[in-house]
Parts: C-alpha cells; structure tokens; sequence
C-alpha cells in the first residue's frame, strides 16, 4: 500500500483499534505493521520496538509525510489525525460539546482501560497469583463501574452519536472497549445508551475495516 502513515499495532489491542477506526472515518490509507503482544515474550519489549517507541505500547502511529514524526498513546494519535488532517472532524466544532466528548473518551482510555489491559491483568495471574475467576471479577467490577459513569454521561447527547449523525472521537474508545467486555461475557444490559451508539457503530464500514478479527494478523 502506498502510504505515508504506518500504523504499529496488534489486532487485538483495544488502543490500536481506536487508532484504526479514527483513520477509517477520516478515509487515510495507512500501512500496517504487527506488533504481537504476547509472542517472544511479548514483540513490543524488543530492543528493535523500543528504539522507535521507548514506552513499550502500542499503538504507533509513524507519519513519513511530516519528517517521520513518531506518534504513541491512541489518544495523542487521535487528536494529532484531527490537527493534521482536519476533515472529517472526530471533534464537535463547539467547545463545551468538544470537552463534554472528550470527559467520556478519557473516562474509557484512562480510567476504565488501563485497569484491565493485558500487562495488568498478567501481572494479576503471573507476579500476584491471582486465579482465573478472581481475575474475572477485577475485570468485571472496574468495567461495570467505567460503563455506569460512561452510560450516565452519554445522556448529553440526546440518543445521537456525538458528532450529531456521525461517529467520531467517542465511538472510536467506546467500541472497542465493548469488543473487551464481550470477550469477558459481561452483561451488557443496562447500559442501553451505549449498546445503541456501538449498534449504529457497528453498521458502518469504518467499523467493520477496523473490526480485530479482520486486521491482516487475527488469530
């Protein structure tokens, strides 16, 4: 693929599939380097993935057409794409509509997601000892307690997405962080608001192009 962007990931991080459904919905063509999260130990703490990205993570967004710059954190991905390629917007235009989207993404990428993404729960099994069920619950107690606070929060927009008809910023954390509670079985029920933003998600092919079992590494 000619390109200029080149996104590092793994099919299954949650963090690069936010990454992967924001270049959808703004229509950039972009190369795809796998990372694989568990594999060798885990490709990302390579000595050759460290040199381009010294926090260990993924994703990465590397942008030849701007010098090769190197872009981590999803989030920080995100609003760069925004900046740099501002059409379509992931952001509403107003500024309290823009903060109020913004409050409910870093809800989901900051306080909801860390507590249960891979190096976590490995920690929790191979360094503490904790067993399967009792790890079944951590996830479940703090994905219950994000979705509650994200649920009520989404009352602002009314049963609209947040760009009003459009998908954007929020959707692009909020998708696949359901995508993790259903791999866990998490009863999803009384989050309604939320079941029917990911619905109408779910029907768009930026969505579906982004979707894990899809990307060229799925297992």
């Amino acid at each position: 693929m000619n390109t200029e962007l080149t996104l590092y990931g793994y099919w299954r991080s949650s963090a690069a599939y936010r990454v992967r459904i924001a270049l959808n919905l703004k229509g950039l063509a972009y190369q795809q380097v796998p990372v694989h999260l568990v594999k060798d130990g885990g490709q990302q703490h390579s000595v050759e993935y460290q040199a381009l990205n010294p926090q260990e993570l993924l994703p990465l967004l590397v942008d030849k057409g701007n010098g090769g710059v190197r872009i981590a954190q999803s989030l920080a991905i995100l609003e760069y794409l925004d900046e740099v390629f501002p059409t379509p917007a992931l952001l509403p235009s107003d500024p309290a509509q823009r903060a109020q989207v913004r409050a409910l993404a870093l809800h989901i990428a900051c306080d909801l997601h860390p507590l249960n993404n891979l190096r976590v729960l490995q920690y929790l099994t191979e360094d503490l000892g904790v067993g399967e069920p009792a790890k079944d619950v951590w996830y479940r107690h703090w994905l219950h307690k994000g979705l509650a606070a994200v649920e009520a929060g989404m009352a602002v927009f009314n049963d609209r997405l947040s760009l009003g008809e459009r998908p954007g910023y929020l959707e692009a954390c909020l998708v696949p962080q359901l995508y993790n509670a259903r791999r866990f079985n998490c009863d999803l029920d009384a989050y309604p608001r939320i079941l029917a933003m990911a619905a109408r998600c779910d029907s768009l092919d930026a969505f579906k192009q982004a979707a894990p079992e899809v990307q060229p590494d799925a297992q």
